[in-house]
């Protein structure tokens, strides 16, 4: 799997604003067929995004492709559409539970089957879920994500505070209120249990290059690996956030190394630049260096 840093979204049926895309530095576009289409333009914005996957070079980045809800009127026609022209994933909105993710692999599965595609367990073109833009979906997340198409989860604030009812999503200095937050963590352990990749939620000021950037290093010190995005703006402070920086590098190398020093006197546990380390620290070096490695091998 592509690891995604930045995930962009891209209005279907916009030529300009996927043209503008594909020279931008996300790991991955999401051509929208929900939220950005009216309802008298689903159907002709559908074919739209389906003579983007068939005659557009994507260069590196990952195709994705976000329906409607399946039991929306068009959900089910977007998936059996799109499936034709074999994005690298769908992405799938309001999911409630995993009645609706083991409904979406069946209709997928019979679909690659009939294109012919290579079936194998969890199936070629994968699945991320926005998992939490239902209140009753939160304590579903740990199931809805288990599942072997199912490769990312992401958490919606917007739709959630409508479904909460909520009167702000944020406090006076910009920080998540408590239930937003908990959501946020929520989707988090969801995902690292599950072993799919968490991606953090859009961040809707899209002037504030800031509080962005701020946002991002929580989500990155946190635990998420990526993160939504609305602006092209937004890409490359979203890319920076995820990817390890030389300081890190460094470090981690470093760390690795001493392991491997202290291992041969059958020492894993011992003082490294001023503090006790011992194997999850390790761990977690080596995370630093397969992350760094992996973008490394994407972008060059």
């Amino acid at each position: 799997m592509a690891l995604r840093r930045s995930i962009h979204f891209v209005p279907g049926g916009n030529d300009k604003m996927l043209n503008k895309a594909l020279g931008l530095s996300a790991d991955s576009l999401i051509m929208d067929l929900e939220d950005s289409v009216t309802p008298d333009r689903k159907e002709a914005v559908r074919d739209e995004v389906c003579r983007w996957l068939k005659d557009t070079d994507f260069g590196k980045q990952e195709r994705l492709v976000r329906i409607n809800p399946l039991d929306s009127e068009w959900g089910r026609d977007d998936l059996e559409a799109v499936m034709e022209f074999r994005p690298d994933g769908i992405v799938l909105p309001k999911v409630l539970g995993k009645e609706t993710v083991v409904a979406t692999d069946s209709l997928m599965t019979q679909r690659e089957n009939d294109l012919g595609m290579e079936v194998k367990e969890g199936g070629t073109v994968k699945l991320l879920l926005i998992g939490t833009e239902l209140a009753g979906a939160v304590f579903n997340l740990p199931q809805m994500v288990d599942h072997p198409r199912v490769n990312g989860v992401t958490w919606g604030a917007e739709d959630l505070s409508v479904s909460l009812g909520a009167r702000a999503k944020r406090d006076s200095q910009g920080k998540y209120l408590e239930v937003f937050s908990f959501v946020r963590s929520m989707c988090l352990l969801s995902a690292v249990a599950a072993e799919i990749q968490p991606i953090d939620a859009v961040y809707v000021d899209i002037k504030n290059t800031k509080g962005l950037a701020d946002e991002c290093k929580t989500a990155a010190d946190m635990g998420y690996t990526a993160k939504m995005t609305l602006h092209p703006d937004q890409i490359e402070i979203v890319n920076e956030a995820f990817t390890p920086s030389d300081k890190e590098i460094e470090h981690a190398s470093a760390l690795v190394a001493a392991f491997a020093e202290n291992e041969k006197e059958g020492k894993m546990a011992f003082r490294f630049n001023g503090e006790m380390v011992d194997v999850p620290h390790l761990k977690r070096a080596r995370q630093i260096l397969a992350i760094a490695a992996h973008i490394a091998g994407q972008t060059s």
